[in-house]
């Protein structure tokens, strides 16, 4: 497998700063591509060892091109997490004034978070969506549109500058970058891990998605992601995308784990990896009563009923 790992590029995308965060990516040649589809694709293919795509944003939520990627194709694995906190520059080509503006793009993601601001600044902007934030910057660069939100990194790679910055509608808004690789054994546990799955129902009956969730609400697991996917099998075919709280060597996981396969039509696991929201010490005290220990303390109790020894 080479050492190279694929991200939703141009260079000066928000995923690439993010990527860089991790310690094994100095050590790794990093290579763009044009779209979450093709960075994730090359893993499939085996040109690269893994891809760093965004999957999460904390003003829309899931990042469905990333969710229906992982849903759908060859299966493949969520191996690290990144949290990047986000606020966007308006870069133009020198000396654009904010008056000269009719056009501007970034990627779709970008558009809720810079809503208002474009009301109460250019209320009659035409928008138009790139493949990425970079994409963008390097569109203006070109000169298709006048101006791109993005990064204000990104101005000196291609030649523009930033005539507005700190620009975001929600304060402290995050977005969610995940390592993707092929599927293999899961790192170990840390304790404060996170577990994604894909979940279809057998069929849509009063209650359904009621069951699923109660696999994980009778030990304690607390959900962080829960979105609804189409399935393309015609209207109101769903699955369900979850983030979970605990790691698949958990007892409590586990063990909900294999309630949701005997009552789902299929279940797509995509990992096991450390949080990157949390420390240990607060999981623990969020959550008591859900180790291992007192899981097999109980199921110890069941055992000796069976023996007659209680």
């Amino acid at each position: 497998m080479p050492a190279s790992y694929a991200y939703l590029g141009p260079e000066g995308t928000f995923t690439e700063v993010a990527l860089r965060t991790l310690p094994e990516a100095a050590t790794r040649e990093l290579i763009p591509y044009v779209s979450v589809q093709s960075a994730l694709d090359a893993v499939r293919a085996g040109e690269a060892e893994a891809a760093f795509v965004p999957i999460e944003n904390s003003v829309e939520g899931g990042i469905t091109t990333t969710l229906d990627e992982l849903v759908a194709g060859t299966p493949l694995m969520i191996y690290r997490e990144v949290l990047l906190s986000i606020t966007f520059a308006l870069l133009v080509r020198p000396g654009t004034k904010l008056s000269d503006i009719k056009t501007v793009t970034a990627h779709p993601a970008a558009q809720p978070q810079v809503r208002n601001w474009l009301k109460a600044n250019l209320p009659d902007v035409h928008w138009e969506s790139a493949a990425s934030n970079a994409d963008g910057a390097r569109l203006v660069q070109e000169g298709r549109y006048d101006a791109a939100f993005a990064g204000e990194f990104a101005a000196a790679r291609y030649g523009l500058e930033a005539l507005e910055t700190g620009i975001h509608d929600a304060e402290n808004a995050q977005t969610r970058f995940v390592l993707v690789g092929r599927p293999a054994r899961p790192a170990a546990p840390t304790g404060a891990d996170k577990t994604s799955v894909v979940l279809w129902q057998r069929d849509d009956h009063p209650g359904g998605l009621r069951d699923l969730l109660g696999e994980f609400a009778t030990r304690g697991i607390n959900l962080m992601l829960l979105q609804s996917r189409p399935t393309g099998a015609g209207i109101g075919n769903y699955c369900f995308c979850v983030d979970a709280e605990g790691h698949i060597s958990d007892r409590r996981v586990a063990e909900a784990l294999m309630g949701l396969k005997r009552i789902c039509l299929e279940v797509r696991f995509l990992g096991s990896y450390p949080r990157a929201d949390v420390a240990l010490e607060d999981v623990r005290a969020l959550h008591p009563r859900t180790s291992d220990d007192e899981f097999m303390a109980a199921a110890d109790w069941v055992a000796r009923c069976q023996d007659g020894r209680f």
